[in-house]
């Protein structure tokens, strides 16, 4: 069944992807200063909506916990997740930081600690300044005119509004009766569209779709970040035009790796990034929504409004509809 050709022309119009070209940036339909792309079919109306079915009696967290030692990107040299004590309760009596008295210090036993991470670590968004073309992102931003010297002034993650919206999992691993698809495995058309069958259900304009890869059975062995199976452009195109607002996975990068594409080293980012104006959700734990077969529910996620950043962390949670 070819979803995208069930959408009328005004609801067309305001999915991005059909006035994508290949490989080129694309310009909003939402206007020259957007920065928030497809997230624009949040409203009011919509987030009432799916409110009104959730069920809250049950939630499903599908985020990954932050440790030393994770799972993460490596490939280009980026760091990863570190945690440090700055203060502990022995060590300010040794060392008195506060400038407080021995007696305070043996009174209030004071910790702190400090992280460091590449922002694409752990269970987390990519904003539409992660990736582009020739030096530019989505709506025609460029690195030229809106990257200063610590962060991109478009595009950030605090321009995000929170995304409370009917979500859809799609477990691909699933259909094909195993636990984990084989490495690489390119989730297409063919598999989208077998999921829906298989599940029942139904896609529609204004949902978060979430792909079950099965990667997470691997986690947290290094394992987890080799020839991921994921999603390859097809796949992503017919996502896009069936009206995605967001687009998931439990696996490192969404998309199958290593490219396919003999010159695109991430060719579903920088299509749904750039061209299709489609934020991108990595590493969320899907394992208990398969288990349940929840595959329609309430989502809701909030990213950290890290200002100008290309990623930024996100806590994600599903509940069932009523």
């Amino acid at each position: 069944m070819c979803v995208a050709c069930l959408i009328d022309e005004a609801t067309k119009a305001k999915i991005i992807a059909y006035g994508a070209k290949f490989h080129e940036v694309t310009q909003s339909p939402y206007g020259k200063g957007d920065e928030i792309g497809m997230l624009n079919l949040i409203d009011g109306r919509s987030r009432s909506a799916i409110l009104s079915r959730a069920d809250a009696s049950t939630m499903f967290d599908l985020s990954v916990d932050h440790f030393v030692g994770m799972p993460g990107w490596f490939g280009a040299g980026d760091q990863p997740y570190q945690i440090w004590m700055t203060h502990t309760p022995q060590g300010e009596i040794v060392a008195n930081t506060m400038g407080v008295s021995a007696a305070a210090n043996q009174l209030v036993a004071y910790s702190g600690d400090s992280i460091s991470m590449y922002t694409h670590c752990g269970t987390h968004i990519d904003t539409f300044n992660h990736f582009g073309y020739n030096g530019a992102i989505f709506n025609g931003f460029t690195a030229k005119d809106h990257l200063g010297s610590r962060a991109w002034q478009k595009c950030g993650p605090e321009k995000h509004p929170p995304i409370l919206a009917r979500g859809l999992l799609l477990d691909v691993a699933g259909l094909h009766g195993v636990q984990t698809l084989p490495p690489s495995h390119a989730v297409g058309q063919a598999d989208i569209e077998g999921c829906l069958k298989h599940q029942g259900s139904e896609l529609r304009p204004g949902d978060l779709v979430l792909i079950r890869t099965g990667q997470m059975n691997l986690w947290p062995d290094m394992a987890f970040t080799n020839d991921t199976p994921g999603l390859n452009r097809e796949g992503a195109e017919y996502l896009a035009k069936a009206g995605a607002i967001m687009i998931g996975a439990d696996n490192l990068t969404l998309e199958q790796t290593p490219s396919a594409h003999p010159l695109n080293f991430f060719p579903v980012h920088t299509y749904l990034l750039a061209e299709a104006g489609i934020p991108i959700l990595e590493m969320a734990w899907l394992e208990e929504l398969a288990a349940a077969k929840l595959h329609e529910f309430a989502f809701f996620g909030a990213c950290m409004k890290l200002r100008g950043a290309t990623g930024a962390p996100m806590r994600p949670v599903a509940m069932p509809l009523s």
